[in-house]
This record gives C-alpha cells, structure tokens and sequence, in this order.
C-alpha cells in the first residue's frame, strides 16, 4: 500500500535525519543554495498572483509548488532540518557539534541562493534598474517593509509577535516534511506535503528562508529597510521561532509518542497473552 504508518515515518525521520548530518559541506551548500532559490521562485509566483488576482489565497494555493520541488529533488531546507536533522541528535545518532555544523552549512547555502534568485530577479523587474519599481516589484518592497519596521513599530511585543508567528509557520513546514513521508508515490508525497505548507503561507506566518528572499529583493526594489530592521526584527527571531516550532512541536512530539521505543513495547503488547496485558 501507498500509505505509510506514522512508527515507520519517524524511524523514517531518523533515518534521514542521520543520512543528512553526514553530508559534506559542498552537498549541503549545493542542496541549500538549490532549495533557496526554489522557495524564491514560488514565492515571487505566489505574490505575482496575488497582484494579478487582487486574492492572497489564489498566491497560497500556488506556493507549495517550491517545497514540493525540495522534497521530491530531497535538497536542503534549514527548517525542515529542524526536525528531522535535529532529531538525529536527539537520538544520539549524531554529535551536537555535527548537527549545528550542518544547520549552519544549510542556513548558508539557503541565504546566497535567495539572494541570488532575488537579484536576478530585480533585474527582470525593473530592466536592470532603468524602471520605477511597479506592480509585483511594488508589492515585494511593500510585503519586506511590513516584515520589518512595522514590527519594529511596536518594539518588544513586535518582536515576540515575529517570534511567535515563525513558531506556528515551522509547525506546518516541518509537518509538510512529514507528510511527505506518509506516501511512496510522488502524487502522494506532493499532496501531503501541500497541505501544511498551503496553511502556513495563507495565513502569513514568518519563514526563515521565504524572508531571504523576499526581505532582501525588497530592498533592492526600494524597501526603507536597513540591514539591522531585516536581521534583527526579522530574520533572527524568525529562525529561532522557526526552531522551536519545527523541532518541539513537529520533530519532538512525533518522536515521543512514535518512537522507536514505544514501537517495541506496543509490539511486546500485542504479542503478550491477554490475562498478562489486563493485569
């Protein structure tokens, strides 16, 4: 059968997980670069059709096309590796040292690649800076602004608002790795997949990587935002919540109830004599 159980899932995870604290670093800044520029396309896909549509769920419904891609092509997303990458050390499969290594390498590779893809694409926005910023050029530089200084409008509540809204979006971006895990089929793998990942980007919660591009693209278009009002009211807290949620409410919960473990036990159960279960 396509379906996957969810014990099969998590030792699927720490499996993964272990395959990839192992890689090289050219591996992971290849594979992140990669996922980076693919999340910009789909994000700039997305926001081209919520201008074109005047309906910001028509961009939602369109956005998981990027992580689709990553899963299926298995590249490298430092929030997904949140979870999975994360839990490897949990395990006790992996080093510490090894584990925060890779989510470095990644988190790099992710940056330069959402910064080269928004680059290139300020220039086919603006024919290489001979145009006034229109349109969906217009809306990039607008959307970065609004994930920056108008969090830092409110100051300490803006920031524990950015916080709290990356812990919710990595919820659902770690529980879209997931679900890709719970089919063998790639018609599966996309369909479970899309659906967290839909929930997160309708709903405007904050992702650590999308913000790569999107932050820094708007302020190529004209954002009046400085490099500290996208670090410091945004990407950073964005990849700690971004932590958190991805590893504690995905990666953590999943592995303590389905743990390899609580597998053997629930099998010691089953094959026990019924008078011993009961006792």
């Amino acid at each position: 059968m396509d379906y996957v159980k969810p014990i099969e899932v998590v030792r699927t995870m720490l499996n993964v997980g272990d395959a990839k604290t192992g890689l090289s670093i050219k591996d992971l800044l290849l594979r992140g670069f990669l996922s980076g520029a693919l999340l910009g396309f789909a994000t700039s896909l997305a926001i081209t059709a919520t201008v074109q549509t005047g309906s910001p769920i028509v961009g939602a419904l369109i956005f998981p096309v990027g992580f689709a891609m990553i899963v299926l092509l298995g590249l490298e997303l430092v929030t997904g590796s949140f979870a999975v990458v994360m839990l490897a050390g949990v395990a006790g499969r992996r080093a510490w040292p090894r584990v925060f290594a890779n989510l470095g390498w990644v988190f790099l590779g992710n940056l330069i690649g959402s910064v080269i893809y928004g680059a290139l694409l300020y220039v086919t926005l603006t024919d290489m800076g001979t145009e006034v910023p229109t349109g969906v050029a217009a809306k990039l530089a607008a959307i970065a602004e609004a994930k920056t200084i108008a969090y830092a409008a409110h100051g300490y509540a803006g920031w524990v608002t950015v916080f709290v809204k990356a812990i919710l979006c990595n919820w659902m971006v770690c529980l879209g790795v997931v679900m890709g895990l719970t089919s063998q089929s790639t018609l599966g793998k996309i369909a479970g997949a899309w659906l967290p990942i839909l929930t997160f980007f309708g709903q405007g919660f904050e992702h650590s990587v999308v913000n790569m591009f999107i932050i820094p693209t708007g302020m190529m278009l004209g954002a009046k935002v400085s490099m500290s009002d996208w670090w410091f009211w945004n990407e950073i807290p964005v990849t700690l919540g971004n932590l958190v949620g991805g590893l504690l409410f995905t990666g953590l919960f999943l592995y303590w109830t389905y743990s390899p473990a609580r597998e053997k036990t629930e099998v010691a159960a089953v094959a026990a004599p019924e008078e011993l279960v009961q006792a």
